[in-house]
């Protein structure tokens, strides 16, 4: 337990300090962070015995974060078809090609790659004190619902919430950790709103768009979670890796975060 909670302060003592300069040198440590969940999600898919093709996803990693930055968000669906036209080919091509190799192949770009370009996206949004309140919603709506969840549902236990995929998850952990997500973002718009001006004030979300952002995020957060179980499940596998102690892989870490992002990035496009 000790080394559970050491190992999570220090991960949000870095988190909060790239928040804090913001700009490219997040978005660099967001690049790094995913392409180690990448790498993890394809190690465990092959050692579950499936041949997956990376280096397309890996290319769409490299080169989609750029162009995203450079010409916008409208890239960012002709990137993914390009993606899978190019590991159809691969695949089909193969001399004994196999179906779930075209999916696997194709799962880490969707749960890792593409909330990569969101995640990057949140990361350049201006003006500065816009891009943390955002990028904070993005963090703590996950993290602390996810603590929450974890203590709520160790304390009070009680009836299963998806024991099939993850045996250990819990109904009173669940609505425990909506709980923290909604707590979460209503303390994150609360500080935003304190710290900042009149001028910025305007351009933050209305008091009502923290408690959907809590309520919908929070179900992600969870889904995402839920999602990265099914995946060490599949692969037969309890952590992605021992990056953290106690915490596991890179992608452990950031499971339900990748999901909040694209909850984010959805409610930025349509505002």
């Amino acid at each position: 337990m000790s080394k559970r909670v050491v190992t999570g302060a220090l991960l949000i003592a870095g988190v909060c300090l790239l928040i804090w300069f913001g700009g490219w040198v997040l978005a660099s440590a967001c690049v790094l962070c995913l392409c180690l969940a990448l790498s993890e999600e394809y190690k465990a898919l092959t050692a579950a015995g499936h041949r997956p093709v990376a280096w397309p996803t890996w290319l769409m990693m490299i080169l989609g974060v750029p162009l995203v930055l450079l010409f916008g968000t409208r890239v960012i669906l002709a990137i993914i078809m390009f993606t899978c036209l190019i590991t159809l080919i691969c695949v089909v091509f193969r001399d004994e090609p196999r179906l779930e190799d075209v999916l696997m192949s194709i799962l880490p770009m969707v749960s890792v790659t593409l909330p990569c370009m969101c995640i990057i996206y949140v990361s350049m949004i201006q003006p500065l004190p816009l891009q943390r309140t955002m990028m904070c919603l993005l963090i703590a709506i996950p993290v602390v619902g996810d603590t929450f969840a974890y203590y709520v549902g160790s304390y009070v236990k009680g009836r299963k919430l998806c024991p099939a995929v993850s045996p250990n998850k819990t109904v009173s952990g669940a609505i425990g950790g909506m709980a923290g997500s909604l707590m979460a973002a209503v303390l994150v718009g609360f500080i935003a709103t304190s710290v900042t001006g009149p001028e910025v004030h305007v351009l933050l979300p209305q008091w009502y768009t923290y408690l959907i952002l809590g309520i919908v995020g929070g179900i992600a957060s969870q889904m995402g979670d839920l999602f990265a179980s099914l995946i060490k499940r599949h692969c037969g596998v309890k952590d992605f890796s021992s990056l953290f102690p106690g915490h596991g892989g890179m992608m452990d870490r950031l499971d339900s975060i990748m999901f909040m992002s694209i909850a984010i990035f959805c409610y930025r496009i349509l505002l």
